[in-house]
């Protein structure tokens, strides 16, 4: 049941009880009041036939009987015993209240009549039942109202700190103009995490950016200087870890303009599988093309109008799409095991690649949060810097693609790129 139920119901039960409560408190007061008079007007007209009794012998006209039949068992044995009393009936004859006491031998009693007295009670009773049902009727509405405002604003807060958790640090609640209560605290909380969280992070991506602009410099230097040494074994493993920090601070400033957003794609109309293939043969890397599985449709076309196979082009940044797929491939052949093999699939659904090799797998810290910069997650997946998926995914976003990890049921990573058919409506066509 949903908040906003929830606290009507809870209105709802509270307003029933609390108009039980009145009723009952109210009910039992009138009900002893009556009572209580009854009884002292029976005991009034008791003593007087009592007096008028022992003056004349006879209680005609006193209100008062003597040995009257209807007179209760309780009432008849107090008074066999020598003493007198009131008990209040509710038989065949009706409620009354009867007062009894003896009279030479006899018993003297008094009955009043309490029909009356009774209907007002039940009629009070009606009207207590009837104000309790228009109060939970007005109450209600107003506690549902303001129980739908706030779960509104509960999940508007929920829905902000969503886009936070996915990576929109420019999100508020913006509670300034809320009344002021435990739900605007909440949301001025939501709102400093993430501006604190927002400028934690800027602080990072200017720092990574930074260092990686000071080491290119000095970089550049020992790469000349590795290169004038005299052919060894020492120079040449010089040169090896030279290039390894070479690639490493490309790949920084790589990662701080995605942060930063100052990418752009140059997005054009491509043939997917010859693309695929010319950025395979540039790699270096042994990897195995195949064609995908993809169903195919009628007249060899696709729903995009394109042939349904490897030819159909796609939208996207061949420059970029090269990187995505070389990262893959090389994190394929770093941390997995042969064969590598690319799939490139083209049917109703559109455009995918799909690189997966033989190892171990994605660890499982990978296919919950995504790569994790300087990470390579288990040990079983070798060494490295964490990057190459870092920036694979990051250029991913900026083409428009869907870059997603998973792992094969038969064993090995399995990396897939989905990507756009068509560019995007506000973008404008770029013809090469």
């Amino acid at each position: 049941m949903a908040l906003r139920w929830r606290i009507a119901a809870l209105v709802a039960a509270a307003t029933c009880a609390v108009a039980a409560a009145v009723g009952v408190l109210v009910h039992e007061a009138s009900r002893d009041r009556e009572l209580s008079q009854a009884r002292d007007a029976a005991r009034t007209t008791l003593d007087r036939a009592a007096v008028t009794y022992a003056r004349t012998g006879a209680v005609q006209g006193s209100g008062a009987a003597l040995d009257a039949p209807g007179l209760p068992g309780g009432l008849r044995e107090l008074v066999a015993n020598g003493r007198q009393g009131t008990e209040f009936t509710a038989g065949s004859a009706g409620p009354a209240m009867w007062a009894a006491r003896p009279a030479d031998g006899r018993v003297l009693s008094v009955r009043v009549d309490m029909s009356t007295t009774m209907r007002d009670i039940s009629a009070l009773d009606g009207s207590i039942v009837l104000a309790g049902v228009l109060t939970t009727a007005v109450v209600l509405p107003v506690g549902v109202l303001t129980a739908g405002r706030m779960s509104r604003r509960l999940r508007t807060a929920a829905g902000t700190a969503r886009r936070i958790a996915a990576g929109d640090l420019d999100a508020r609640i913006s509670a300034e103009s809320r009344p002021h209560d435990e739900i605007a605290d909440i949301s001025m909380a939501v709102d400093t995490m993430a501006a604190a969280l927002q400028e934690r992070l800027r602080r990072e991506q200017r720092f990574t950016a930074d260092v990686a602009h000071e080491l290119r410099t000095p970089l550049m230097g020992l790469v000349t200087s590795a290169e004038l040494l005299p052919e060894s074994e020492a120079a040449g493993y010089v040169r090896d870890r030279v290039r390894v920090l070479s690639t490493l601070v490309g790949e920084l400033l790589e990662i701080s303009r995605l942060d930063a957003g100052a990418e752009e794609a140059d997005l054009a109309p491509c043939p997917l599988g010859p693309l695929v293939e010319e950025i395979l043969a540039r790699t270096g890397l042994s990897a195995q093309l195949v064609a995908g599985d993809a169903p195919a449709v009628p007249a060899g076309r696709d729903r995009h109008g394109q042939p349904a196979d490897g030819t159909a082009t796609v939208w996207t940044d061949p420059r970029r799409l090269e990187r995505i797929i070389t990262n893959l491939v090389g994190n394929a052949h770093r941390h997995g095991r042969p064969p590598v093999t690319v799939t490139v699939a083209v049917g109703v659904d559109g455009r995918t690649v799909t690189v997966r090799d033989r190892g171990p797998g994605f660890p499982e810290s990978l296919l919950k949060d995504g790569p994790q910069r300087f990470r390579t997650g288990a040990r079983e997946r070798g060494t490295g810097h964490g990057l190459g998926l870092t920036i694979a995914l990051g250029q991913a976003e900026v083409i428009g693609a869907v870059l997603e990890f998973a792992n094969a049921p038969d064993g090995g990573a399995l990396a897939t790129l989905k990507l756009p058919v068509a560019p995007a409506p506000e973008r404008e066509p770029i013809h090469s």
